[in-house]
């Protein structure tokens, strides 16, 4: 007769799933390499089969191991959802929140949001992670995040997506450039271009293309960076030129330097930037309560006037 898995078992698989290695998966529990390895061995046993190939060069997980790692998740995800249930008996905005945000967006938005969120709900304790939209989502479905700010729309399943705003692309270009002295500038205009951009697996890079009507066979990308702030130095180089989100246009990002930005003519060259969070969440009215708190306080960006 099987035993049921505790909660602690479940979490402590689903973080050798997640690392594929029994020390880190350790570290991020918190919890000695011996206690977790216990923990999956009685698991195994209790449920009469092998969820993980072990050796001393990989972890690799059973096709039952893969299974019961995927119903797992979603235990330990209902498991949140019923405890932030019990939680909306506190004020909204008052306890305690983990959200993920894209690196193009938190430098950004965030520093004078959080100063607002601080002074009106001083109970509120956000907690922040910063990464890419693929491994943001892959968090906020293994129960490590409760709600996202990214640019949709992102590809996830079994999500709510709320649209907060849309933010502008502009032009950053030095100031000998043939764009630079265009008298009006479209996005047809970039054909041909040295334009550089964010690696793959940055969203703003597929987000900038597809608001310009361009695909990367229609330009010359003679290089790529991880960063807006690697970005903005090579064009100031006279390396080629790039796109940059409006928002950004009000922080440092261009000081220093003599990049010119340029708006486009035609008025959809945007992302659209908003929230996402698991279908069933409880909280899912939280969200949105703080989603429309982001549109009536975040700080709109300054954009330069047209050289």
């Amino acid at each position: 007769m099987t035993h049921p898995p505790t909660l602690k078992q479940l979490k402590y698989l689903c973080a050798v799933a997640d690392q594929l290695h029994f020390g880190r998966a350790a570290r991020a529990c918190y919890v000695s390499q011996s206690s977790l390895s216990a923990a999956i061995a009685e698991l195994e046993a209790h449920l009469g089969v092998v969820l993980l190939e072990r050796n001393n060069k990989r972890v690799l997980l059973t096709e039952v191991g893969a299974a019961v790692v995927a119903r797992s998740h979603q235990i330990l995800n209902a498991v949140d959802d019923l405890a932030a249930l019990c939680e909306q008996t506190v004020p909204p905005l008052s306890g305690r929140m983990r959200l993920g945000v894209i690196p193009t967006i938190a430098p950004f938005l965030l520093p004078g949001l959080l100063n607002r969120l601080r002074a009106e709900h001083p109970q509120f304790q956000l907690f922040i992670r910063e990464d890419l939209s693929q491994h943001l989502v892959d968090a906020l479905h293994q129960g490590e995040l409760d709600l996202l700010l990214l640019a949709i729309p992102f590809p996830a399943d079994g999500v709510q997506n709320m649209h907060l705003f849309n933010d502008r692309f502009v032009l950053a270009c030095p100031p000998n450039h043939p764009l630079s002295q265009a008298e009006t500038l479209h996005t047809q205009d970039l054909a041909g271009q040295d334009l550089l951009l964010l690696e793959e697996g940055h969203c703003l890079r597929g987000h900038a293309l597809a608001a310009c009507h361009l695909s990367s066979v229609n330009l010359s990308v003679p290089y790529q960076a991880t960063s807006l702030n690697t970005l903005v130095q090579m064009v100031a180089n006279g390396i080629g030129i790039t796109l940059l989100p409006e928002m950004a246009l009000d922080t440092p990002l261009l000081a220093g330097t003599d990049v010119l930005t340029r708006e486009f003519a035609e008025p959809d060259v945007q992302r659209a930037i908003g929230l996402m969070w698991r279908r069933q969440a409880a909280r899912a009215d939280e969200f949105r309560l703080l989603g429309e708190f982001i549109q009536q306080h975040r700080v709109p960006a300054i954009t330069p006037p047209t050289p």
